[in-house]
């Protein structure tokens, strides 16, 4: 397996997880959900399994907002054993700050280089990136920075949320933001030893884009997408 991250725009839901599973070439394989970025909520935890319960995978979930005194195996044992990880959407700067504080931005990249698949959507599509324009804090969006897998900029919920777009652009305009990949709700980008390899999207109305600074202006480039 090459070094492969799927990122998309919205919530996880049933076509992003069968989309990643297939992206393992497993039969059934083993997908574990990180929830952190909710502070593992009890009902996203629920829908997780609720969304695996009649697919070909084997779902785990990997909660940190835990007692861990008792606990005896590494948070590392459980996460190189899958065949795909996912994590959740939510507060994108306390799913950064609580899973560098445990070191497990230092197990994704081992899982990375292992060829486990990585994916994840809002939160946890703007983790993969160098960073991105987050709702993690009152009152406006703000900059969160991201592991940086991958040297991009990230906006999720590219149109669905009307002043994500405009501030995306405005910030590669100011060299605040690097080029980077926008994705709709329902649509994902697969990138493989770093590069952009297919993009996909759940329906015909949900796309992803290159967003770029090119002589002075932004340019938004809408990437061809196989509808899944």
């Amino acid at each position: 397996m090459k070094p492969t991250l799927f990122t998309y725009g919205g919530q996880v839901n049933k076509g992003f997880v069968q989309y990643t599973a297939k992206l393992t070439g497993k039969k059934k394989p083993k997908i574990c959900f990180l929830p952190t970025a909710t502070g593992d909520a009890l009902w996203y935890i629920n829908y997780w399994y609720e969304l695996c319960h009649d697919l070909e995978v084997e779902p785990h979930v990997l909660k940190v907002w835990i007692s861990t005194s008792s606990q005896d195996w590494e948070f590392e044992d459980l996460l190189l054993e899958m065949d795909a990880i996912i994590v959740g959407g939510g507060n994108t700067l306390n799913l950064m700050t609580l899973l560098k504080a445990h070191e497990i931005d230092k197990t994704f990249k081992k899982a990375y280089d292992k060829g486990i698949v990585l994916a994840g959507g809002s939160a946890g599509s703007i983790c993969w990136f160098n960073g991105g324009f987050s709702d993690s804090r009152p009152k406006k969006l703000t900059f969160v920075e991201g592991f940086n897998f991958l040297p991009f900029s990230n906006c999720p919920h590219y149109h669905s949320d009307a002043s994500r777009r405009p501030l995306f652009h405005s910030n590669i305009q100011k060299g605040i933001l690097t080029d980077g990949y926008a994705c709709d709700d329902l649509s994902g980008i697969v990138f493989e030893n770093g590069k952009v390899a297919k993009v996909m999207s759940l329906d015909e109305h949900n796309h992803s884009y290159y967003v770029y600074k090119k002589d002075g202006e932004v340019v938004e480039e809408r990437l061809k997408s196989e509808i899944f």
